[in-house]
């Protein structure tokens, strides 16, 4: 059976950190990434990863506060996320792409984990 659990969500305050982690489990993946979705909004890219993670992506609104990780296709992946604001406020979602490179498009992941809450009071 193939899983992805991710764990790490909370309740902080704007400005605190969270590091969230997503284990794998029934297969490996070539490549991953971080997804949101803020309620009444579409789910959105947050960050790939390949499969060394020697090479990443991020979205604008991210980009010089999280920082996406992964060792090999057999560690955890993990996104630390540093001064967090009220708008990173969502559910975090781990996505596993089987083959090809890191994707920002949600259609090309072939699984999903259920999702770690994330939510930064002002």
């Amino acid at each position: 059976q193939v899983k992805l659990v991710e764990s790490g969500g909370g309740l902080v305050q704007a400005g605190d950190s969270l590091r969230l982690s997503c284990v794998a489990s029934g297969r490996t993946f070539f490549a991953m990434g971080w997804f949101r979705q803020a309620p009444g909004k579409e789910r959105e890219f947050v960050a790939a990863i390949n499969w060394s993670g020697g090479s990443t992506s991020y979205t604008d609104s991210v980009k010089g506060r999280f920082t996406i990780s992964r060792d090999n296709v057999l560690t955890p992946m993990y996104l630390q996320m540093n001064n967090l604001k009220p708008e990173d406020t969502a559910v975090y979602y781990c996505a596993g792409r089987l083959s090809g490179l890191p994707s920002t498009y949600p259609g090309s992941y072939d699984y999903w984990g259920q999702g770690t809450r994330v939510t930064v009071s002002s």
